[in-house]
This record gives structure tokens, C-alpha cells and sequence, in this order.
């Protein structure tokens, strides 16, 4: 698919990579429907996005991907103002990092430590998230001329990262679903593909101490994070080459080899 033929609505744009996403698909010539719930950040992304008075056009629409009615309402406003949506970017995404248990340091017994809400949370804005989406999408590309390609945002903490068990079951969960329904929405012409960054140069990793940085680099075979252009470049491969679905681009210089 073309990016100067896409309408495209990218979730979680109201910072870090879904705001870059905005950007160069912007300057690409496409039309983007920009969601997030955070209305000051989408603010910010219109800000960033028209500073170079590019051929595309970004709106924005406030939605929290985990609410059914909000996401149909948003995928309704996206075709009414860009007459139409072929592609989909599921980047909404959410942190909550913790331990399973703990040990309690007086007695030496175990204790609960990650919580039901934190696990819920994750898994509502990374999965229930990306499946509530998708499937609003698909449903409205249904019969289309140009059919359509949802990019799902995977991580390399699917694997499994250490404090991460809500984190790294939604990353696997969009995995499989990528694999999943790459295969089911093939004979409706609708493409499914991810990218599973590592580490990448976002305000949240900026903020690192220096000697956490440097561990989290030695880790990487590169030494290096990723850039958010270099992600970019994945989805923008994912959207343009018509032969790529239910498959999964690894950008994470080389950690997961």
C-alpha cells in the first residue's frame, strides 16, 4: 500500500513513538486520525506534526482504547474525516513493572507484591486494547478497494523480562494475535504485521540514570538503542510491502538472536 494512499488511524499518539509515527506518515503525504486520552499530548503531536507543513494531515480524536464504545466511536469519526481508513497502528501501550511476591525482610516470609489492578491494566491497554481496535477496523475495511494493514506494536519483552509478567504476556499475546488473525483476515485482503522493538530512545528510557543506561546497552549486541526512526522504518515496511502478513519484525539489535 502507498502511504500517500493511507488513512490511517495510530493509537497511543499522544507521545514517544506514536507521535514519530504521526510525523513521517504525515510526511509521507498520509492522512492520520491521531488517538490517544491524553488530549494535551494529542495537542502536542498537532504542534510537532505541522511544524514542517507537511503533505499529509493529522486530526486528532480523543479515546480510551479499552472502552467498546469509544473505540467504535472513534473509527466512525476517522471515516468520516478522511473518507475512509486502510491502515491501523496499534501503539497504544502501558507500563506497570513489578515483582510477582516479595519477601518480606522481618519474617522471611513470601508476600504478594503485583497487583490484580496493575496486571488488568496492561493487559486492557496492550491487548483488549490492540483486539477492540482490529476488530472495529477490520470490520469497516471489509470490501474496500485497497483492503487494508493493521501494524501491531509487539516488544522484544515478549520473550519474558523480569518484572514484566503483565508487560510480556500482552507483548506475547500480540504476537500470537498477529500471527492469528494475519491468517484469518487474509481472504478479506486486510494484512496484519508487528514490530517488537527493544530498547529505544523514547522520554521514558531518556530519563535513565547514566549507569543503568549502560547496563540496559551492554545487554543489546549493538550497544546501542534503537532510534524511533529505525522503528518507524519497520512499520513503514509493513504498510508498503503487500506480501508481508502474520509475521513479526524483530528491531532489537540483536538481543533476542
Amino acid at each position: 500500500m502507498r502511504l500517500d494512499a493511507s488513512k490511517v488511524v495510530v493509537t497511543g499518539a499522544g507521545g514517544g513513538l506514536g507521535r514519530w509515527f504521526c510525523k513521517r506518515l504525515c510526511e509521507s503525504g498520509a492522512t492520520v486520525v491521531a488517538t490517544d486520552r491524553d488530549e494535551v499530548g494529542l495537542a502536542k503531536t498537532v504542534e510537532e506534526v505541522g511544524k514542517a507543513s507537511p503533505p499529509g494531515r493529522v486530526h486528532t480524536h480523543a479515546a480510551d482504547v479499552t472502552k467498546e464504545d469509544e473505540v467504535g466511536a472513534l473509527f466512525a469519526r476517522a471515516r468520516e474525516l478522511m473518507g475512509g481508513c486502510n491502515v491501523l497502528v496499534n501503539n497504544a501501550g502501558l507500563l506497570r513493572d513489578s515483582m510477582l511476591i516479595k519477601k518480606d525482610k522481618a519474617t522471611g516470609l513470601g508476600a504478594k507484591n503485583a497487583t490484580l489492578d496493575d496486571w488488568n491494566s496492561v493487559i486492557n491497554v496492550n491487548l483488549t486494547g490492540a483486539f477492540l481496535c482490529t476488530r472495529e477496523f477490520a470490520a469497516g475495511a471489509v470490501g474496500g478497494e485497497s483492503g487494508g494493514v493493521v501494524v501491531n506494536m509487539s516488544s522484544a519483552a515478549r520473550h519474558g523480562g523480569i518484572s514484566q509478567g503483565n508487560y510480556s504476556a500482552s507483548k506475547a499475546g500480540l504476537a500470537a494475535t498477529t500471527n492469528v488473525w494475519g491468517r484469518e483476515l487474509a481472504r478479506h485482503n486486510i494484512r496484519v504485521g508487528a514490530v517488537a522493538p527493544g530498547a529505544v530512545e523514547t522520554e521514558m528510557l531518556q530519563g535513565l540514570a547514566p549507569e543503568m543506561m549502560e547496563k540496559l546497552q551492554a545487554l543489546i549486541p549493538l550497544r546501542r538503542l534503537a532510534t524511533p526512526e529505525e522503528v518507524w522504518m519497520g512499520v513503514k515496511f509493513i504498510i508498503e510491502c503487500d506480501y508481508f502478513t502474520a509475521q513479526i519484525l524483530d528491531l532489537d539489535g540483536g538481543l533476542r538472536l
